[in-house]
């Protein structure tokens, strides 16, 4: 069994906020505990809060617990790996963007719900949830589960709830828990820097 990581945060070659680098995506969430509602309604409201395009707001957002038909709906429709670990979570989210409106597209919808989604996630971990984002999941069954109209694209599920204890995990996602944390180099980020 290997060993429990004890700090997840990021070594930046540059100061950042600490609850950005602390913040850090598990796959390994307490299968027992309930939301807390505060710090959900708190991650909520900062996604509400998110900058936006001409305030146009095209994010929409489905809450999801843990033994509900609609938690179903949306693990069911989970990619590969991530439905072995997302059910543990007490929520699924998903988050959809407005992309077109009285039949024009909405050029930055998915811009402004990814800075939505960004905001919730940042919120939760400073209220002591966990969360991790995920892109491996069929659209289509999202929006046929819930009857999206044509302009609402789902962008993203999170899972989101308490972390759960490492040493209870299969070994492969304890190995994937405690990966060292990587990004790429700033320099090989910026085309210019003028």
């Amino acid at each position: 069994m290997s060993t429990p990581a004890s700090d997840r945060t990021a070594v930046t070659d540059a100061p950042i906020l600490d609850i950005l680098a602390e913040r850090w995506s598990t796959r390994i969430f307490d299968a027992a505990s309930t939301i807390d509602e505060e710090a959900l309604a708190s991650a909520l409201e900062a996604a509400r809060w998110a900058p936006t395009a001409a305030n146009t707001q095209p994010w929409r957002v489905i809450v999801a617990r843990r033994g509900s038909e609609e938690h179903a709906k949306v693990l069911g429709t989970l990619a590969g790996f991530n439905s072995a670990w997302a059910g543990d979570a007490a929520l699924l989210v998903v988050f959809v963007a407005e992309t077109t409106r009285d039949g024009q597209p909405m050029t930055w919808a998915l811009y402004d719900t990814g800075q939505a989604a960004a905001h919730f996630t940042v919120q939760a971990h400073a209220d002591g949830l966990s969360t991790h984002q995920m892109g491996g999941f069929d659209r289509d069954a999202i929006s046929a589960a819930f009857d999206l109209s044509a302009d609402f694209t789902p962008i993203s599920v999170m899972a989101v709830g308490e972390l759960g204890d490492i040493r209870t995990a299969p070994e492969e996602l304890q190995q994937r828990e405690n990966a060292p944390r990587e990004r790429r180099p700033i320099a090989d980020t910026l085309l210019i820097n003028a």
